[in-house]
């Protein structure tokens, strides 16, 4: 009577339970729906009121104006250039602390921090007081101090992506391989730091693309100067202007996040890969 009742009492065991997870799936996170309402309505609903203020025929005329694509073009130069600068700074200093000094982290994150601390119009009146005349009026100087407000953002995305994979073991990996320190960077550590790398591009992207303090007291006529000088001649160009340059910094993010998550599902979330010589392995967690 016992191995009979046994294997009922096993099988009834998880019922309760399987319907319980059920319930949770199905029950309606009322919440988080209230929280995703208040946002939308918050960011969306000045959107919408500078959308009516512009008037849709403001979008198709703004692309013609005086200074448009210049000033675009100038601030997407800045931008690659301060992208740039910071990959080649950031990515190996981020490497070499986590796999050689450690106990510098902290250090490292003290110092990456203090471009927010101190306020743009302090740091550029510093800059400018210090820097010889020839230098002051070269337009790649402001890309030099985009690079030192970039610092904490980039800092920070690419630190979170090391700490997603286990850096110490891939770089013994491809040395026993015989790969070399730039080798090892360039085809073991990159790759496994796409997302990373893509988050810290969009938030030196969108930083360059918005900032406006340092580039009007450095006399530059970047595309938010532009912005701002224009709203004196026609309010709604400069309108649609804003709106123009907001919707091509949330198209970037969605494109990061489509890039992200692809790129999630082709390695499974818990695998990283190791590209040494020609050859390609996948390593599960």
């Amino acid at each position: 009577m016992a191995e009979v009742t046994a294997p009922a009492a096993r099988t009834q065991g998880p019922a309760p339970r399987a319907e319980r997870a059920v319930g949770r799936r199905g029950s309606f996170p009322v919440w988080r729906w209230v929280i995703l309402l208040v946002a939308a309505v918050y960011f969306l609903l000045p959107c919408w009121a500078a959308l009516r203020f512009a008037g849709i025929k403001a979008f198709g005329s703004v692309f013609s104006q005086a200074g448009f694509g210049s000033s675009i073009w100038l601030s997407l130069q800045l931008a690659f250039v301060t992208w740039l600068i910071t990959m080649l700074l950031m990515v190996p200093t981020t490497v070499y602390v986590h796999l050689r000094v450690p106990r510098l982290r902290r250090v490292l994150e003290t110092v990456t921090i203090l471009p927010i601390v101190v306020p743009p119009v302090v740091l550029i009146v510093g800059v400018l007081q210090v820097m010889p005349l020839a230098l002051r009026g070269s337009v790649w100087l402001l890309s030099l101090e985009y690079v030192i407000l970039a610092m904490p953002f980039a800092y920070r995305a690419i630190d979170a992506g090391l700490r997603s994979i286990d850096v110490k073991t891939l770089t013994e990996a491809s040395q026993s391989l015989g790969a070399g320190a730039l080798t090892t960077l360039w085809r073991v550590l990159l790759p496994n730091l796409r997302t990373a790398v893509l988050s810290a591009t969009i938030l030196v992207v969108a930083l360059v693309l918005g900032e406006f303090t340092m580039a009007s007291l450095d006399l530059q006529t970047t595309f938010p100067v532009w912005i701002v000088e224009f709203d004196q001649l026609d309010a709604q160009m400069s309108v649609a202007a804003s709106l123009f340059a907001l919707v091509v910094t949330w198209a970037l993010l969605m494109a990061i996040t489509l890039i992200a998550t692809r790129q999630s599902r082709r390695t499974g979330g818990g695998e990283v890969t190791l590209f040494t010589a020609g050859s390609r392995e996948t390593i599960g967690n």
